[in-house]
């Protein structure tokens, strides 16, 4: 099975990370999907913040729209 990358490398040299939902990319905010982390040693930081939004509920909307996107392509 094919794993996508989850994180890339920014024209500044910073790490940028997307949070998907199956294949699909989750708009985290207005237009932004990804998150800018500094270097790799925030990224251990970036990720518990994000955990914790998780579990706060913070994502489910993001979560919903794409599971409904995901559940129209089946739809005949």
């Amino acid at each position: 099975r094919r794993v996508r990358p989850w994180w890339f490398h920014t024209d500044n040299g910073r790490l940028a990370l997307t949070v998907r939902y199956g294949s699909r990319v989750l708009e985290l905010a207005k237009g932004k999907s990804a998150i800018d982390i500094a270097d790799q040693a925030a990224l251990i930081a970036a990720l518990e913040v994000l955990a914790q939004a998780v579990s706060a509920g913070e994502l489910d909307a993001a979560i919903e729209a794409a599971a409904t996107a995901v559940r129209d392509r089946f739809k005949r």
